[in-house]
């Protein structure tokens, strides 16, 4: 069984313009980020005939699964990617990095401000593996770079063979085997 991981395409909004940023102009990014367009780009599917594809429901998943993958695509929310949710609310300004580093935190320690843990997101992705698996068919899975990374993991654990990437490339796929 052949499990392809895509990236979705990149995202024509970019990254804010402004080096230091408040929480607040960080929640306007990311909605603004997850609604943005994609650039459309050719994606190799290597020789693979993939008979089922998982995307998640934000709308750059969507487009990219869309563009790539002709029949019915089984849209999920469990697919979706980790929610960037400020920990705290200053009114001053930080640097992004700073920002996302301090969400890292809050996730992997469960902060109260984190809608789910990062146990919680690996086990919605868990069940989309199962439910790819128990299809038996070879199958496509369109998300994002964060939740790319855990379930590499994941399907490392499981047995299959595949690339290692930290960051995935937009519009690549990433084929693992069992």
């Amino acid at each position: 069984m052949k499990i392809g991981l895509v990236r979705h395409f990149k995202v024509t909004r970019g990254y804010p313009k402004q080096l230091w940023i408040t929480s607040a102009d960080l929640t306007k990014w990311v909605s603004e980020y997850d609604e943005s367009d994609v650039e459309e780009i050719p994606v190799d599917l290597g020789s693979v005939t993939w008979k089922s594809c998982y995307s998640s429901t934000l709308p750059r998943a969507r487009t990219t699964a869309a563009t790539i993958y002709q029949g019915k695509i089984k849209e999920t929310e469990k697919l979706r990617e980790i929610d960037l949710v400020p920990p705290f609310r200053p009114s001053f300004r930080l640097p992004l990095f700073l920002h996302l580093i301090m969400i890292r935190l809050a996730w992997l320690f469960k902060h109260s401000s984190q809608p789910e843990s990062k146990w919680e997101t690996r086990s919605r992705l868990e069940e989309i593996l199962d439910q790819a698996e128990k299809e038996g068919k070879d199958c496509l899975i369109v998300s994002h770079g964060g939740v790319m990374d855990i379930m590499r993991k994941n399907l490392k654990k499981r047995g299959y063979k595949g690339p290692y990437f930290k960051i995935p490339s937009n519009g690549k796929l990433y084929l693992f085997e069992k």
